[in-house]
């Protein structure tokens, strides 16, 4: 955990922003598997650790934003308890290590809920995303299933997304080591990748290199020859000279501060050159976007110059066509890359997205888009200190996408269909980077880059 005063400033910054009412905070409780006793590893909520930095579950806390007062529900360890678990710290020793000074029993949760509404007091939560704590929100506050998002406190989300988007020195700390779990894990990868091996041997590594070094990868790691096909989870392919090979992966560090990463390589350990061009687009797009990350400028303006390198370059290589500010302004390179440039980072992957992606990526002065494929861009908002986001562009051949859009006719001026046909069996590539958004502009997260270009890849490979 940080500091106490840490946490302590962070909950006093947080009520300062909400104008009255009590900010009910629920952590996370264990799941099981296959059966009750049998539990997927435990992950704390995101904004309970920001704020509580208590990394245990069945807990919950409160803040009264009127007269001050902060509350930790949770109990001590029974001697069945011990018998499993050894001996365990009490609970307001736990509380005291983060600033909070005042304990009660789990049960006693609900019994403050019902004096709170009894005053007429507003009780304030953010949107629930698991299904026990969905059932305390229906019990304790009548909070109907189909409807807690849409009543969840957007005062509250607001002042949680404000914080905890501008991360500090601790945090950034922490993302650095967080960066370079994920470049053990890519380089390995790279190193011990080789033509006849099942892509499952590289997930194993490199989820062993999370585990070793950290708590566990970040999300469930993406590794695939099917390239084209943006989240796959599948890894049961051999590894076939002239496959590309896109491995999207990360790690959480101990106090769950997460890195997030995407290298293409080929699977035989050489490019083609058709490959090879493609690579190439990908790349100077993102050096581009990471060039233009700054503070004042918005990002999805630097999507929009990502895109457009994208789009000059299949151009160049006849694969589109026209001038290419149309058809970017038409959308006509969504066609190959249908998802947004990046997203934010941090305690999430994918940061704060259980709040809800129109109030972290955007706000009442950026609006997100209706476009197809601008519509996923995660992140449209003004860039700011402190903003840690992933730069992430890539290239796809997804045949079934390009039969509708040529069956069509959808921006049949842009794109030369007959010459696609080749690329159908091509997959995608992705490169992806994680960037810290400083006073004058930008630096990568981690002591060093992961290759990024195909001569370097090969090098790394040959290794």
């Amino acid at each position: 955990m940080f500091s106490k005063e840490v946490y302590t400033n962070r909950r006093k910054a947080l009520a300062s922003g909400i104008k009255s009412g009590i900010l009910l905070f629920l952590g996370n409780s264990e799941a099981g598997i296959n059966y009750i006793d049998n539990t997927y590893r435990f992950r704390q909520d995101s904004s309970f650790l920001y704020f509580f930095g208590l990394d245990a579950p069945d807990l919950a806390a409160v803040i009264d934003v009127e007269s001050g007062e902060e509350i930790i529900f949770g109990n001590d360890v029974t001697i069945d308890d011990i018998i499993w678990m050894g001996p365990q710290p009490a609970m307001m020793d736990k509380a005291a290590s983060v600033g909070v000074n005042r304990v009660l029993p789990s049960d006693e949760l609900g019994k403050y809920l019902d004096k709170a509404k009894s005053l007429g007091r507003k009780i304030h939560f953010l949107p629930p995303y698991r299904y026990h704590n969905r059932i305390q929100l229906f019990k304790m506050l009548g909070a109907d299933f189909d409807n807690q998002r849409e009543l969840a406190s957007e005062e509250f989300i607001k002042g949680v997304v404000a914080l905890r988007e501008i991360k500090d020195k601790y945090e950034i700390a922490e993302l650095d080591k967080a960066a370079d779990i994920g470049y053990a894990m890519h380089y390995t990868a790279m190193r011990m990748a080789k033509a006849g091996m099942v892509e499952q041997e590289l997930v194993g590594l490199m989820e062993g290199i999370a585990i070793s070094h950290g708590t566990m990868p970040s999300f469930p790691i993406i590794l695939s020859q099917n390239g084209e096909t943006l989240h796959n989870h599948t890894h049961h392919q051999i590894l076939t000279e002239g496959r590309l090979l896109v491995m999207d992966a990360g790690a959480e560090t101990n106090m769950h501060y997460a890195s997030d990463f995407t290298r293409t390589i080929p699977a035989g350990g050489k490019f083609t050159q058709k490959q090879k061009d493609i690579y190439n687009i990908v790349s100077a797009a993102n050096d581009l976007a990471t060039a233009m990350t700054k503070p004042g400028i918005t990002y999805r303006s630097v999507h929009l110059a990502a895109v457009r390198v994208l789009a000059q370059g299949l151009i160049n290589l006849g694969l589109m066509k026209g001038d290419v500010d149309e058809a970017v302004a038409a959308g006509a390179h969504a066609l190959f890359m249908p998802h947004g440039l990046g997203h934010q980072m941090g305690l999430d992957v994918h940061d704060m997205e259980d709040l809800g992606e129109k109030y972290v990526g955007y706000d009442s002065e950026h609006i997100r888009a209706t476009q197809f494929g601008l519509k996923s861009l995660r992140m449209g908002k003004m860039l700011r200190p402190g903003h840690v986001i992933t730069n992430e562009p890539g290239c796809y051949f997804i045949p079934a996408l390009i039969e509708k859009w040529k069956n069509e006719g959808i921006n049949k001026d842009f794109i030369n269909f007959d010459k696609l046909a080749d690329y159908y069996n091509f997959g995608g590539i992705r490169i992806e980077d994680d960037i810290l958004v400083t006073e004058n502009g930008c630096r990568l997260l981690g002591e060093k880059r992961l290759p990024n270009t195909p001569e370097s890849v090969e090098a790394e490979m040959s290794k």
